[in-house]
């Protein structure tokens, strides 16, 4: 329930006596599932000589598939002349246990304050999402479904930022946004092939650059046309100093009227270690659609495939790709039920490898890591969503 019985009428200090308008807002989603996955091997760490173990088939109850399970805090005040202030607080949780996410961050998804001006935009600050990875939200089959979508191979690990600046601007039907990270506060341990761990917590005194990010998009929706474009770097920790890692995308939509869409997109990537030495390099492709088959069930269909040119050295890496479906049964705006199943190729599920650094497995607490002597993986999830 969104909880606008809170919104309250605030007393501005100045003459005349005006009054500003400020609402809060609560709201979340609790998304649970019963998932089946073969082919299950263990996270590479120094734990277990970095290696990825025997095959095995695994049955587990999971804290969110269609939608990550969150709640949140949203509010804004009225300061006049087209002037408003705004704050965005948003928790993630895992309803199987009750525990928290991101590592145990209160409110690890956003953090956010700042200011709107009507026509000119909004400049935030706080914990944010990347420019490129919100501006690809509308260009992404799945909509970033937490349980099988390669949204870390697609997007990059660091898509959500620290102390991070950001402007968005609304103009009609076109959407800019660009943000600055002083540190972006994301560490991936050692693993294999990589001699060091990567990034850090940032804001590094005497050196600015190591664990900062920077990037901007531009969107356009209108018609039942939509296309964008966007750029993204981040700069993380190796060893003393800090290496390059860069990704530029592309994604185009068309909808047919409330029934169907279709999309797809291109995403360029390449990484540099800290003596500028390229050590991945892949071209990342997409393509999907939805549709609607009556105005209770929803069908969402989406191929990915990565080009890998080259992964710490390696030119002939067996190149991943993955197909997904989720079928949803919605018994009312608020409360569905949703099948997911996804067949990966070459790589786990969420196309889970080393070219991800094993990221969505080790921050998502559900091992997607392919076993030794295995070369695909299949998954499928029953589960509930209920939005408040």
């Amino acid at each position: 329930m969104k909880l606008r019985s809170m919104t309250v009428a605030a007393l501005l200090a100045c003459s005349g006596g005006a009054f500003a308008q400020s609402s809060v807002t609560l709201y979340g989603v609790a998304d649970v599932n019963l998932e089946y996955v073969n082919h299950v091997g263990a996270i590479p760490s120094a734990a277990n000589q970095f290696n990825r173990g025997p095959s095995n088939d695994v049955y587990r109850m999971n804290s969110g598939g269609f939608s990550g399970s969150r709640w949140g805090i949203r509010g804004t005040e009225d300061l006049g002349n087209g002037l408003k202030a705004m704050f965005v607080l948003e928790n993630g949780f895992n309803v199987d246990t009750g525990t928290l996410q991101q590592g145990g961050r209160m409110f690890g998804r956003q953090a956010f304050v700042g200011l709107q001006q009507a026509g000119i935009g909004q400049i935030s600050l706080g914990r944010q999402y990347a420019s490129m990875f919100e501006a690809l939200a509308n260009f992404a089959p799945a909509a970033y479904a937490t349980q099988y979508e390669p949204t870390v191979l697609m997007t990059g690990p660091n898509f959500r930022q620290d102390n991070t600046i950001k402007y968005t601007g609304q103009f009609g039907p076109v959407t800019a946004l660009a943000h600055y990270s002083f540190g972006v506060g994301l560490a991936l341990p050692q693993t294999v092939g990589i001699a060091t761990p990567i990034g850090g917590n940032g804001e590094n005194p005497g050196q600015a650059r190591r664990d900062s990010a920077y990037g901007a998009a531009v969107a356009y929706q209108g018609g039942g046309f939509g296309v964008t474009v966007g750029y993204d770097q981040w700069n993380p920790t190796i060893g003393t100093s800090s290496g390059t890692v860069r990704k530029a995308a592309v994604g185009a939509s068309y909808s047919f009227g409330s029934l169907a869409k279709i999309m797809g997109g291109y995403r360029w990537g390449q990484n540099k270690n800290a003596g500028d030495v390229v050590i991945q390099r892949d071209d990342f492709y997409w393509i999907g659609a939805n549709y609607q088959v009556t105005p209770a069930i929803g069908l969402t269909l989406e191929y990915n495939y990565d080009n890998v040119k080259s992964l710490y050295g390696d030119t002939h890496v067996a190149n991943p790709w993955q197909i997904a479906l989720i079928a949803n049964y919605a018994f009312s705006k608020r409360t569905d039920l949703y099948l997911s199943t996804a067949y990966a190729k070459n790589a786990g599920l969420m196309m889970e490898s080393l070219a991800t650094v094993y990221a969505n497995s080790l921050s998502l607490g559900n091992n997607y890591v392919l076993a030794n002597g295995q070369s695909n993986m299949l998954g499928v999830s029953l589960g509930i969503r209920h939005k408040f």
